[in-house]
């Protein structure tokens, strides 16, 4: 399934603009490299390698559609030294708009966010009552900026008023040309996988097919036409960020083919040069499905 790593080695990844540990020197060091003389000369040599980065990128090798795991917040916001984690999930969906419009610029066509999994709906109600309210201003930004919008995953696990939210969003934006826009919120892959599964069973038992009939046809196009991205082309790239090298259950079925990039930044500190280096990345491999 192509999985790298957004470098070959410590060398390379120092060579290539990556920061192998984003908290690297403590929130002090921190403050120092966005504060005064440094942020700019940073800010300028970042500007020049993203031109670099972009200028390479060929034109006609373009994932249509990327998935983002959007991991580390909690840890920038403790790099930071800070003791609200919320302020990283804030800065986090801040960053979001950004992302969706490099994506734009990139030709890409689907993007799927992964906000909130299932295994989040068991964190504390101090931690997780403000990640929803998050989310929620989120996505109804993401509605009015008039983005498409299309809520993924079971809303029936997530509180009356969020799950309200997604929908209003949804059928409000149903019409809206360009980019499409996967909030996946209450979302597991292995839940998704059952949905489908109960959800095909339903169909074919109101049209009064038989367990023996259905097992005799079944194959993976009647699980697909029933997943929450039915319709959808599988992603081709999936990029998560923060240094963790696993899917931890995103887009499991979906992601069968799907080209891997994993970017030690954390979410919240995630640029359009890394978002390039992604492509990039991308562009590069050679995609043979078995062959």
């Amino acid at each position: 399934m192509g999985v790298r790593r957004s470098g070959m080695s410590r060398g390379a990844a120092r060579r290539e603009g990556v920061r192998r540990n984003p908290s690297e020197g403590g929130p002090l060091a921190a403050v120092i490299r966005r504060s005064g003389p440094y942020a700019a000369v940073r800010d300028a040599v970042y500007r020049m390698y993203e031109r670099r980065v972009e200028a390479s990128l060929p034109a006609d090798i373009t994932p249509r559609h990327v998935g983002v795991i959007l991991d580390g917040n909690r840890r920038w916001a403790r790099s930071m030294g800070l003791t609200d984690v919320n302020t990283g999930h804030q800065r986090g969906a801040d960053k979001i708009s950004e992302l969706l419009q490099w994506s734009t610029e990139a030709g890409v066509e689907h993007v799927t966010l992964w906000l909130l999994s299932t295994d989040n709906l068991s964190r504390p109600a101090a931690e997780l009552d403000p990640l929803l309210e998050i989310i929620e201003n989120t996505v109804r930004q993401l509605a009015a900026d008039g983005w498409h919008v299309k809520p993924v995953g079971a809303l029936d696990l997530l509180p009356d008023k969020t799950a309200r939210v997604l929908k209003d969003a949804g059928e409000a934006t149903s019409d809206a040309p360009g980019l499409i826009v996967n909030v996946a919120v209450g979302y597991g892959g292995r839940r998704e996988i059952a949905d489908a599964v109960r959800s095909l069973l339903i169909e074919q038992a109101s049209q009064g097919t038989s367990i023996e009939e259905l097992a005799e046809v079944l194959d993976v196009e009647h699980i697909a036409e029933h997943l929450y991205t039915r319709g959808q082309p599988d992603p081709d790239l999936v990029i998560r960020t923060s240094g963790e090298q696993r899917l931890s259950g995103f887009m499991l079925w979906q992601s069968a083919h799907s080209e891997f990039y994993f970017c030690e930044v954390h979410w919240p500190d995630f640029r359009k040069v890394d978002f390039l280096r992604a492509m990039r990345s991308y562009a590069a491999r050679h995609r043979r499905y078995g062959s």
